[in-house]
């Protein structure tokens, strides 16, 4: 897969283009790009999926930014699994959400990107103030000879499944249900930093991870989770939250618990996916008390 950050870049090939924010790269997500790779092969074109490197948010006054799902890193690496032959990923600027609808067609999709197909979402809509929608693309595909496909939702019970739907569902704690839609476990990635360790004191040292203050954060308490270390996958527990017992803190932090594990990973990445919620985060009347609460936690996970 060969990626493109410069929009004035060329593809002398002629393509199918995936249009598209992206930005949980769920399975609504998965079926374009699946219809994509196979009307690439179908006829003799090279797949692209074109989407940007911000949330288009991240410009417009008084939008406020949605959190991330998944960082910019671990969507080229799914991506790079898919089998799509070229990633455009490029910055969202003030000059590009000016640019009129069809002036995006014809100088980008047309001339640099050399589209005979566009597939997109049932509610895909692009150019100066969203103006541009399927409805236009179909208009413009007559203009400037390219065919389109809409991708009607995935449903699931008459749930349309989207990136908002699966925040919702993260930040209620509900990951089982966020993993269905997602195709895969909502997971987090960061450095192992320092912490009070207060864990390692009571017989469970945790790895605390530095987290990009970007990322969405599951609601408070504590889950079934698998860590990811140097490609080797370990069962773990993870608590979202505040340390309650033993002092108010403001900022939330997150700490696993790995079970089966003795390495020294300060300054290290790992990667925690979230697989199940057990419990809300409580506060202890002693440290043997929470002790014991955390045997039976390892216990419930472990049988």
């Amino acid at each position: 897969m060969k990626i493109i950050k410069n929009i004035n870049e060329k593809i002398k090939e002629n393509t199918v283009i995936c249009l598209g924010s992206f930005d949980g790269l769920h399975i609504g997500h998965q079926t374009l790009i699946e219809n994509v790779i196979k009307e690439s092969k179908e006829e003799n074109l090279k797949s692209v999926l074109f989407t940007f490197s911000n949330h288009p948010a991240s410009i417009i006054p008084n939008r406020e930014e949605p959190k991330l799902i998944i960082t910019n890193d671990e969507k080229v690496e799914i991506l790079k699994k898919s089998g799509i032959d070229y990633l455009v990923m490029i910055a969202f600027s003030k000059e590009f959400m000016k640019m009129d609808p069809e002036k995006f067609v014809k100088d980008i999709l047309v001339d640099n990107l050399n589209v005979k197909r566009i597939v997109v979402g049932f509610n895909y809509r692009f150019g100066y103030k969203g103006k541009g929608d399927t409805k236009l693309l179909k208009k413009l595909s007559n203009l400037y000879d390219f065919k389109v496909d809409v991708v009607s939702p995935i449903k699931n019970n008459g749930e349309i499944v989207s990136s908002s739907l699966i925040r919702e569902l993260i930040l209620e704690g509900n990951v089982e249900k966020a993993n269905k839609y997602l195709g895969r476990s909502f997971s987090v990635e960061g450095k192992v930093i320092h912490g009070k360790k207060r864990g390692k004191n009571l017989g469970f040292p945790t790895a605390n991870i530095y987290l990009n203050s970007n990322y969405i954060v599951p609601k408070i308490g504590l889950y079934k989770t698998k860590t990811t270390y140097k490609s080797n996958v370990y069962n773990s527990l993870t608590n979202v939250g505040f340390n309650p017992t033993f002092e108010k803190n403001k900022n939330i932090s997150i700490e696993t618990y790995i079970l089966n594990f003795d390495k020294d990973i300060y300054n290290e990445e790992i990667k925690v996916e979230f697989l199940e919620f057990l419990r809300d985060e409580k506060k202890f009347n002693s440290k043997e008390e929470l002790i014991e609460q955390m045997n039976s936690d390892i216990r419930s996970i472990s049988e």
